[in-house]
């Protein structure tokens, strides 16, 4: 294990506090508050926005509200909102509320009767994509989704809330599905929810096609650093890497599991393009026969989109939509 600190180390520091303070900065992990390689990574993947991503990590988030529209609209939440104090609201973007303060969730206007949700803005992007992307025609009623990394279950609530759908929510750890299902109780929504690994579907298909399948995979989580500082501490560089080897076997093991005709949204919330471009570039390749639709992409907190809060422009996110030929 680690040495253990002693008083001396810690007399050092306090002698020595300027100095070594100065030392750290002269050096990137320092600098810039990041290890070394993952600036470096951002410095390749984004030449023009590398700074800007650092940045924008040492910022604090906003809490970001999702409003269940099958029981009112965004506007008349926030109208709720005003009517209980919030004076300084933004107006809603979409579903979405921009929260200039944070506040205990049970403090917000009809939580626990399921009225809205907490969600960051580019995270709400992925329901939508999938359900009325506008590049494709919006998915009939009762059509048959798969959530295949669906804990703890906020994007499977919005693709309900959004339509009348047969969703099977999955998740590789039992733990973590109970909170699907908690997550739909509170909101008064219904989809089948089960423990399973995407990757094997042997162990968890009933052989029944889907026609839009949600892939949230797993990943780095280098886009949602401002909510879990620790994350560029904890993660390796040779991380990124087994990450993609699991990304690439969800996608081609959840990919057959498609009907004719149907839709795929692949997404991460990664700013590397090792977990995000890459993947589908890849992707292409042993699949030439899919097709790519309009889809963001990779969305960066420090570009500008037309139709983002002003409040916050939310998390990194990448997002692809593909389909399978009819």
């Amino acid at each position: 294990g680690a040495a253990p600190v002693t008083l001396d180390a810690l007399r050092r520091v306090l002698r020595e506090q300027d100095t070594l303070v100065a030392q750290a900065r002269s050096r990137d992990p320092g600098r810039h508050n990041h290890p070394a390689w993952w600036v470096r990574r951002l410095q390749q993947d984004w030449p023009d926005h590398w700074e800007a991503l650092l940045a924008w990590n040492q910022r604090t988030p906003p809490m970001t509200l999702r409003v269940n529209r099958r029981h009112q609209s965004a506007p008349a939440y926030a109208e709720r909102l005003r009517e209980a104090g919030w004076t300084d609201l933004p107006s809603p973007v979409a579903d979405a509320i921009v929260l200039p303060r944070p506040c205990p969730v049970d403090a917000l206007p009809g939580w626990a009767q399921g009225d809205v949700s907490v969600q960051d803005w580019a995270a709400q992007q992925a329901a939508p994509l999938l359900v009325q992307p506008g590049v494709l025609p919006p998915l009939r009623a009762g059509a048959r989704v798969l959530d295949a990394c669906a804990a703890p279950g906020g994007k499977t609530a919005h693709l309900l809330e959004l339509a009348d759908l047969d969703v099977l929510a999955l998740d590789i750890d039992g733990v973590r599905a109970q909170r699907i299902t908690d997550t739909l109780g509170r909101l008064t929504l219904d989809a089948q929810v089960s423990t399973g690994d995407g990757a094997r579907p042997e162990t968890w298909w009933d052989g029944r096609p889907f026609e839009a399948i949600l892939l949230d995979a797993p990943c780095s989580a280098s886009g949602i650093v401002r909510r879990h500082p620790d994350v560029r501490w904890l993660r390796r560089e040779t991380d990124i890497a087994a990450l993609a080897r699991t990304q690439d076997a969800l996608l081609d093991a959840l990919w057959p599991l498609l009907t004719p005709g149907g839709r795929l949204l692949y997404c991460t919330c990664s700013v590397f393009r090792a977990e995000g471009e890459d993947r589908i570039d890849a992707f292409l390749q042993r699949h030439p026969e899919a097709r790519r639709h309009a889809a963001p992409g990779h969305m960066l907190p420090v570009v500008e989109y037309p139709d983002a809060p002003q409040a916050d422009r939310g998390d990194a996110f990448f997002y692809a939509l593909l389909t399978k030929p009819a």
